[in-house]
């Protein structure tokens, strides 16, 4: 029952965040339409977007709108106020010389309270390129840390957990040393109850500290693929929210996060042992009894489509990856006047515009993994996630040199919906060895 309530917790919360440009249950409907079809433009090209309010599904009418448009997740250069007419309200969101995105802002009052609605559009975006820089000897750097980090001798600890096994599929906490005698790292395993060899998918999670619950993703298993769901903290993914919740508030938020621990050098940031321990995970997955011996997939969201990337980089065991909204991508693009990654650094968090730190950020960003990657990606992405912007999203896309597919869902936050979770699923079966 504690796992149900915990799980149902979850979801209520997911739902929340995900409709954020469509609040649940609001009253009020705005409905943003771009002059061009697929909110994209050639640069210099003026875009405009039509404005329409709903409230309790009727079209509103003679009502005072205001407006500021600006770079995305930059100070806005232009702010005003337009009146819907006949339904509707026409504003110019400008132009851009250089690639990248502008973003809307709009705000009403409707009976003393205020409603929020954003719209970005992108300015031939495949030509964004990384500000971030590729050290000479990054490869090196990685190759050094992977064979220290396989010095450390593998232990595992694998429980059965009944609550999420089924007549489909049996599920396994896991517990697994990695990168040094005594750190370890748990996760998920979800394998198909049926006679066979399967693949293995590898999942590495979002951001944060938090509970992990892998019952949103068991349908990988009762379709026939193992997956992995992994935990970076070394923390029991089984505690409670309330356990979880103090630990974030001591190690998860502000200068005390761990995304930047130890920043100011590349041996001692914090991510250096996630990333080896993603390695690590693989490790274990290819010794699986269970797995195909051939197709060993990353896939993730956010962090864990950084981690997904930064792992098919890493690693050339893996065949294939996937990767929605990837964060720690090109994050010194603030340098180049423009927004840069998840998680903000320039504009979340003190102290972090020096030369130690900026280096350091050359050897864990996404981008520079990007570029060693050989085996086929699918990416997603919106154009109106503030959390891990398109300008990031489409720089990590543009950097691949390797089979890629891209479905852009322009309308979509920090978000995908089942269908796509689905779809990429899909994606990945259909790109089996």
């Amino acid at each position: 029952m504690k796992k149900v309530l915990l799980f149902l917790l979850c979801l209520v919360v997911a739902c929340a965040t995900y409709a954020q440009n469509y609040p649940h249950q609001s009253d009020v409907l705005w409905v943003t339409t771009p002059s061009n079809t697929n909110w994209l433009y050639r640069l210099n090209e003026e875009a405009k977007v039509t404005v329409s309010l709903y409230e309790y599904g009727i079209l509103q009418d003679n009502i005072k709108i205001s407006y500021s448009i600006g770079p995305e997740l930059m100070p806005s250069d232009k702010t005003g106020t337009a009146t819907i007419k006949n339904g509707k309200a026409l504003i110019s969101m400008g132009t851009m010389s250089k690639p990248g995105f502008r973003d809307c802002q709009l705000k009403v009052q409707l009976n003393g309270q205020e409603y929020n609605h954003h719209i970005k559009v992108g300015f031939e975006p495949e030509k964004l390129t990384p500000y971030t820089q590729f050290p000479n000897d990054f490869v090196s750097f990685w190759e050094q840390a992977k064979k220290a980090a396989s010095q450390c001798p593998m232990e595992v600890t694998k429980v059965f957990v009944p609550e999420y096994s089924s007549d489909k599929v049996d599920c396994y906490l896991i517990k697994l040393q990695a990168f040094q005698k005594g750190n370890f790292v748990y996760g998920y395993l979800t394998i198909p109850k049926k006679e066979g060899k399967f693949p293995v998918v590898f999942s590495p999670p979002g951001a944060g500290i938090k509970p992990m619950n892998p019952s949103k993703d068991i349908f990988y298993a009762e379709n026939g693929v193992i997956r992995f769901d992994m935990e970076i903290h070394g923390i029991r993914p089984d505690l409670d929210a309330a356990t979880y919740a103090e630990v974030s508030r001591a190690f998860g938020r502000g200068n005390n996060s761990y995304l930047v621990n130890g920043l100011e050098n590349r041996d001692s940031y914090y991510m250096k042992k996630v990333y080896l321990s993603c390695v690590r995970a693989l490790d274990y997955l290819t010794t699986l009894p269970e797995w195909d011996g051939k197709n060993l997939i990353a896939q993730g969201g956010s962090q864990g489509g950084a981690l997904a990337i930064v792992t098919a980089g890493l690693d050339e065991r893996i065949t294939a990856c996937a990767a929605n909204h990837p964060a720690l991508s090109d994050m010194a693009g603030y340098k180049a006047n423009r927004t840069g990654g998840y998680p903000h650094l320039f504009t979340n968090y003190d102290g972090m515009d020096t030369p130690e730190k900026l280096k350091t950020l050359e050897y864990y960003d996404v981008v520079n993994f990007a570029k060693l990657i050989k085996v086929p990606v699918f990416m997603t992405w919106g154009y109106n996630d503030d959390v891990c912007p398109p300008t990031t999203s489409y720089i990590v896309y543009n950097t691949l040199k390797s089979k890629k597919e891209a479905l852009i869902t322009p309308v979509n936050e920090h978000w995908i919906s089942l269908t796509t979770r689905h779809r990429i699923l899909d994606w990945i079966k259909g790109n089996l060895r």
